[in-house]
């Protein structure tokens, strides 16, 4: 296993973390410990999960897994996403994050969180008043480090602004999604990420298994694919069915060929090869799926074949980063 660092922690985390979205909810607890021991077994030591995966049975399975050694583990939970019927069941409201972490904490049975996500941008609430909380939980100890996930450049570069002017602790870590099918926040998110020194954490870094050669084109998802079971990305797949993202997958697939790799494992090197990128996060729901992803460490992809994937996956910019572009060219 590799290590990185945390963004300007200086604490070292893989370079592959173990998402824990399917704990509960798609695998039971068995399989899941299964997966844990694993992953910890190969040098792992970076966990991700939320509360409102398989509504808190995740932190659970995952507080359990780790309880006799929780001091090796760097642990990321979020708040904010829907987690009950409540109208103070979302968002990031005071009252909402500090029960939250209250929650969490009891399900993961430890004291204190090691990366705490605000999981999505809550228009809602009052920024400033979000940066002071998590300010207070990571002042209380609760909280070592906190991080965004889904925002948008200028999110980031507002909330950054926010914790400097008030002496808050500012955020250490962006969870966005990222893969050689969805390489948007190439356009603002990443460089807000370099600029501020926050770890870049990629979710969904195989496009929901899309990347791992397991779905063909005009074929629906089957309905037990994490894209098939659920509405949320059953709508996204049909936006994802489309001629660049089948173009991408052949090269992945020429190059898994000509490297004896599997698809997975050139899409997961590709991903760790970027710049700023400090870990993919691994959404497993099998055993062989991990022992597959771990195979994507240990060597790297030459500059041509990383031309190659660039040139398949190329996407439009827009204005006005293509009109900056030319003019750096120029000027």
């Amino acid at each position: 296993m590799d290590y990185r660092f945390l963004g300007s922690t200086g604490v070292r985390v893989s370079s592959l973390c173990l998402g824990a979205l399917a704990f509960g909810r798609e695998l039971d607890e068995a399989a899941s410990h299964c997966i844990i021991g694993r992953y910890l077994e190969a040098g792992g030591n970076f966990i991700d999960t939320a509360d409102s995966y398989g509504d808190g049975r995740s932190e659970e399975i995952v507080g359990r897994a780790i309880r006799d050694c929780r001091e090796q583990i760097v642990l990321a939970t979020k708040v904010g996403w829907q987690v009950g019927d409540r109208p103070d069941d979302v968002g990031l409201s005071r009252r909402r994050i500090i029960r939250s972490l209250e929650g969490s904490l009891r399900r993961l049975r430890t004291d204190h969180v090691d990366v705490y996500y605000l999981h999505c941008w809550d228009a809602a609430a009052d920024i400033e008043r979000v940066v002071r909380v998590m300010g207070e939980l990571v002042r209380a100890g609760e909280v070592r480090y906190w991080g965004v996930s889904n925002f948008t450049g200028w999110q980031i570069a507002h909330t950054m602004a926010i914790a400097r002017r008030s002496g808050c602790a500012v955020p250490v870590a962006v969870q966005p999604q990222y893969s050689l099918m969805v390489r948007n926040i190439e356009r603002e998110v990443l460089p807000a990420a370099q600029w501020f020194d926050l770890a870049v954490v990629a979710w969904s870094p195989l496009a929901r298994g899309m990347l791992a050669d397991r779905f063909r084109s005009g074929e629906a998802p089957l309905e037990h694919s994490r894209i098939g079971c659920s509405r949320f990305w059953i709508d996204d797949w049909r936006r994802w069915d489309r001629e660049r993202h089948w173009c991408v997958l052949e090269t992945v697939r020429d190059l898994a060929a000509e490297r004896e790799r599997t698809s997975a494992q050139i899409a997961l090197n590709w991903l760790l090869q970027q710049p700023g990128v400090t870990a993919p996060v691994l959404g497993v729901t099998k055993l062989s799926q991990l022992e597959e992803n771990l195979g994507a460490l240990g060597w790297e992809l030459t500059a041509e074949e990383l031309e190659r994937l660039e040139e398949a996956s190329a996407f439009a910019t827009g204005y006005p980063y293509e009109f900056m572009n030319r003019w750096e060219e120029v000027r």
